[in-house]
């Protein structure tokens, strides 16, 4: 059998010479490349080549490392560790190993890398060694350890500011209910009271106190520490039960319509808290249309809820809606609504608890709390809520 081949144009090569021609050929390319450290390992992890790329960002000529392991790459902690071994073991295992890490160079620095190694293994599949590929990123890893860092700063400056209004929110309103309650006790310490203003003090500090028990339950029902009653119930028949308080609250400036479902709408929440939910946002469409306007206040099953990043969420649900055609909410303030005593309204027209009392409790309910609106566009507010079939 003939040593040589014909080629198409009549020429022969041998095929030891294509062989070596491409080995030859392979060997410059790698050499050549100077962003990536690339080498092959025997199978115990000991350097059997050294490319350009290598030499460049680890500082090792190739007589100083071919024949010495691989682990002198790795620090203290990862040689320790023995991840270098369990990189090995599972490139063998599982056909590749990757991942990011500080690695160390000849001089002693350190740099970020990504390092990818591939078995090499024979026709027949006996592991002969591997192949590594290693790339130094450290200025990418930098870069993104300083923007989290800036993230975190940032996250840590805007909980402290929300902080800090909860506290002054707190502060100003249970003084002002200490300072009624203060006022009428020495008041009634008068031995000349009549009856009739000792009764009219009393009662002034029994609804103080009820205020300040109220304020109370909207901050734990805005961290979700409010004890709920969850049940099964329509929540259709909680709406019907609420059109007369409805309609009296809102007057007759204020065209109240509804759209209900036909079909059950069972959720498993406290019905009770679901109400005063609704009766806050009813009041807050009221405020937003003092000249009058529409309101509708519809109750539905949706196939989805918006998950807060652009996308949806499927899941059988119930869906409550209080759409106004009032002022709207500009975009900044918009950002804003669901934080306690953030408020618009004007001193002693509310705590700026009514939204993250609401907020609150949907979520401790395992709903989701959708809003959206637009100056002089309106504004819909849509709770959704685990829908139940019974």
């Amino acid at each position: 059998m003939s040593a040589v081949e014909p080629t198409p144009n009549g020429a022969s090569h041998p095929h030891s010479l294509i062989d070596v021609d491409e080995a030859r050929r392979y060997k410059l390319l790698v050499e050549a490349v100077l962003d990536y450290a690339i080498f092959l390992l025997d199978p115990d992890g000991f350097v059997a080549t050294w490319n350009a790329g290598a030499q460049r960002f680890k500082g090792y000529d190739a007589s100083e490392i071919v024949g010495k392991h691989f682990s002198r790459f790795y620090t203290k902690e990862d040689r320790a560790a023995s991840i270098p071994e369990r990189a090995l073991a599972t490139a063998a295992t599982a056909g590749r190993f990757e991942a990011e890490g500080w690695r160390v160079r000849k001089d002693g620095t350190r740099f970020w890398a990504s390092v990818v190694i591939d078995p090499i293994r024979t026709n027949e599949g006996h592991l002969i060694g591997f192949a590594k590929i290693t790339r130094d990123i450290t200025e990418k890893h930098l870069g993104e350890s300083q923007l989290h860092t800036a993230q975190q700063a940032l996250y840590r400056a805007q909980k402290m500011e929300a902080l800090g209004r909860v506290a002054g929110g707190l502060a100003h309103d249970f003084n002002n209910f200490l300072t009624i309650i203060s006022g009428a006790a020495n008041l009634l310490e008068n031995p000349a009271l009549t009856p009739e203003n000792r009764q009219r003090y009393v009662r002034t500090i029994a609804d103080t106190a009820q205020r300040a028990s109220q304020l109370t339950k909207q901050m734990l029902a805005y961290a979700r520490r409010q004890p709920l009653k969850p049940a099964n119930f329509d929540t259709r028949s909680c709406v019907e039960g609420m059109k007369k308080l409805f309609e009296s609250t809102l007057g007759s400036s204020i065209r109240l319509q509804y759209e209900i479902s036909s079909e059950p709408c069972v959720v498993c929440a406290d019905m009770s808290q679901l109400e005063n939910a609704l009766l806050n946002l009813v009041i807050n469409a009221r405020d937003a249309m003092p000249l009058g306007g529409n309101l509708k206040i519809s109750v539905g099953s949706a196939d989805s809820h918006p998950d807060g990043r652009g996308g949806a969420i499927s899941s059988p649900l119930v869906a409550i809606s209080v759409a106004d055609d009032g002022e709207g909410i500009p975009a900044p303030v918009l950002e804003h609504i669901f934080e306690p005593f953030f408020t618009t309204k004007p001193v002693g027209k509310g705590t700026g608890l009514g939204l993250s009392q609401v907020f609150g409790y949907v979520n401790q309910s395992g709903g989701y709390l959708d809003v959206t609106s637009a100056p002089n566009k309106g504004t819909t507010f849509t709770l959704f809520f685990p829908k139940v079939f019974l």
